[in-house]
């Protein structure tokens, strides 16, 4: 994952927890699961990175 990637994944969570902030603050329901939404996106897709990371290390470590 690009500096790039990463960077756009962490915008995108923080973005999600703001949302979530603001809909649980001002009660809409709607705002708050967007937010959550967003966030789960975020860190799903850096969770799936991670894995194929860790992939690369394992099949670099058997050469």
């Amino acid at each position: 994952m690009s500096f790039t990637d990463k960077a756009k994944s962490k915008a995108q969570e923080l973005t999600g927890v703001a949302k979530e902030r603001i809909g649980s603050a001002t009660d809409n329901e709607r705002l708050r699961a967007e937010g959550a939404e967003e966030r789960s996106g975020a860190r799903a897709r850096q969770a799936g990175e991670h894995v194929k990371e860790a992939g690369k290390d394992v099949r670099d470590a058997m050469r």
